[in-house]
């Protein structure tokens, strides 16, 4: 008899998962949407954050102010990042800018290694991963704390960006950014800003993944599972990122638990890799990414 129960933990546990997937996809949306650029930087972004917050909290500072101290940090880093990479090469060929943001991470990650060391950190964030028993679905506690978090930080992004003067200008420029230019918008403050929140974005995924994988080198590679979603919701679409992640999410923990016993199981780190090539094949652009349009 099959188990609905069963299918519905599994279902919840993998938009859980999905969630943190969207939080990480959604950094690259915010940069690529408004110039263009890839930022494969991200994940070392990521790690270079989480690594900061723990060093500190290991060092005998309190939680709340190593957040603050931390979020100073990603602030002028990602102002820094923009006025130093992205604003000299304006206008550049899109393979310049994506080598720019490669040698990038590998710069960030040999300053977090520079500055903090090598070694494996734990990190308690004071939530357990005891399942949480709800009619009879058992639900992870720290999948369900970070899902929270993380949709939360989605909302505010979605408000701030539709209802301040900031985020009005950011929509201007990732419609028409010359037409932005045209009526008198500083790109680079908007830019600036963009990676800002980019840098912010990085901070909260990489104290949510840290808590759960540990954080150690390994968790640049983090990014890898935002590819997938970015395929899937689209490059430039913060809707199609929220989405994405959670159909990604779904996916990996359907097929590991249906699909995978066919394959000798492990197939939940390669599912997504399989479905969004197909996905290429029949919209290019991803589900809600707009169509390059070229006159030629």
């Amino acid at each position: 008899m099959f188990d609905y129960r069963f299918l519905i933990e599994v279902l919840v546990g993998g938009l859980l998962s999905g969630v943190m997937y969207s939080l990480v996809a959604i950094g690259f949306v915010l940069i690529y949407k408004t110039s263009g650029v890839l930022n494969i930087a991200q994940g070392a972004m990521l790690l270079f954050a989480a690594l900061t917050f723990v060093s500190l909290v290991e060092r005998g500072v309190s939680f709340p102010l190593a957040f603050l101290i931390t979020l100073a940090i990603m602030v002028v880093l990602g102002v820094v990042v923009e006025r130093t990479v992205l604003r000299q090469l304006v206008n550049q060929p899109p393979i310049t800018l994506f080598m720019a943001t490669l040698g990038l991470s590998y710069v960030i990650e040999g300053a977090a290694q520079l500055l903090w060391g090598t070694q494996v950190h734990g990190l308690d964030i004071g939530v357990s991963d005891v399942p949480l028993d709800i009619a009879g679905v058992f639900i992870s506690r720290f999948d369900l704390f970070a899902a929270v978090v993380a949709g939360s930080l989605v909302v505010l992004f979605a408000l701030f960006f539709r209802y301040t003067r900031t985020g009005l200008s950011f929509r201007a420029v990732a419609d028409d950014p010359f037409a932005a230019l045209a009526v008198g918008l500083r790109l680079p403050r908007v830019w600036a800003s963009v990676w800002t929140a980019s840098g912010i974005v990085a901070l909260i995924a990489g104290l949510l993944w840290g808590a759960r994988l540990g954080v150690q080198f390994s968790l640049s590679l983090v990014v890898l599972k935002a590819l997938p979603v970015l395929v899937l919701g689209g490059f430039d679409s913060i809707a199609g990122a929220i989405i994405g992640g959670l159909l990604i999410g779904a996916i990996e923990k359907l097929a590991e638990v249906y699909v995978g016993p066919l394959f000798g199981g492990g197939i939940e780190a390669w599912a997504a890799y399989v479905v969004a090539p197909v996905l290429l094949l029949v919209r290019p652009a991803g589900l809600f990414g707009q169509k390059l349009v070229e006159r030629v």
